[in-house]
C-alpha cells in the first residue's frame, strides 16, 4: 500500500487545534481527517464515523489486545480514546495524507512511530490565563472539570518543545496562516526514509 504523510495537531483543550484542523480541511491539501475511536457514549449532536467511531469499552479493550491502535489512552475510567491503524490505512489507500487532532501524549507517540513521515505541530495558547478564559466562555464544564483541564493543560505545555513546530494561537487569522504555510511546506517535501 502507498503510504502518505501524517500531520499531527496537538494542544491543550481550548487552544484552538480543532478550529485549525477544520480550517486546513477546507484548503486544497489532499488531506483527510482521521476519525478517532472512543468508548464513551455518543452525544446527541454527534455522528458515528464523522465525530468518532463509538464502540463499547469491552470492544475497545479487545482492539488494544489485538494491537489495532496506533495510540490510545484511558482518559477516565472505561472512557478510552484512540487512533485505529485501519483509519490511517483507509485514508492512505485513497491517496490522501492524514490529519490528526489528538492530545499531546498521543501526538508524541504517533510522531515517534512515523518519524519524518509525520509533522507534529503544537498549538500554544497565549497563556494559561487566556486558556482558562476560553474554557469558561465555552461553558461546557463544571468548575471541578475546568480545574482538571487547566491542570492537564499546564502539564501538556511542558511538552511543547518536543514537537516539530510550535504555533502560538494569540490571533486566529495569524495562526491559520502560519499553520497553512507550515503544513503546505511539509507536504511539498519529498519523504526521505531513513
Amino acid at each position: 500500500m502507498i503510504q502518505g504523510k501524517l500531520i499531527i495537531l496537538s494542544a491543550p483543550s481550548g487552544a484552538g487545534k480543532t478550529t485549525l484542523v477544520n480550517f486546513l480541511l477546507t484548503r486544497d491539501l489532499k488531506i483527510a481527517f482521521s476519525v478517532s475511536a472512543t468508548s464513551r457514549k455518543k452525544r446527541p449532536h454527534e455522528v458515528e464515523g464523522k465525530d468518532y467511531y463509538f464502540i463499547s469499552a469491552d470492544e475497545f479493550k479487545e482492539k488494544i489486545k489485538n494491537d489495532e491502535f496506533l495510540e490510545w489512552e484511558e482518559v477516565y475510567r472505561d472512557h478510552y480514546y484512540g487512533t485505529l491503524k485501519s483509519e490511517i490505512e483507509r485514508i492512505w489507500s485513497v491517496g490522501l495524507n492524514v490529519i490528526l487532532d489528538v492530545d499531546v501524549k498521543g501526538g508524541l507517540n504517533i510522531k515517534k512511530k512515523y518519524g519524518g513521515r509525520a509533522l507534529s505541530v503544537f498549538i500554544m495558547p497565549p497563556s494559561v490565563k487566556e486558556l482558562e478564559k476560553r474554557l469558561i466562555k465555552r461553558s461546557t464544564e463544571s468548575i471541578g472539570k475546568l480545574k482538571g483541564r487547566i491542570a492537564k493543560a499546564e502539564a501538556e505545555l511542558k511538552h511543547a518543545g518536543e514537537f516539530d513546530v510550535i504555533i502560538i494561537n494569540d490571533n486566529l487569522e495569524k495562526a491559520k496562516r502560519e499553520t497553512l504555510v507550515t503544513v503546505t511546506g511539509f507536504l511539498k517535501q519529498p519523504y526521505q526514509s531513513s
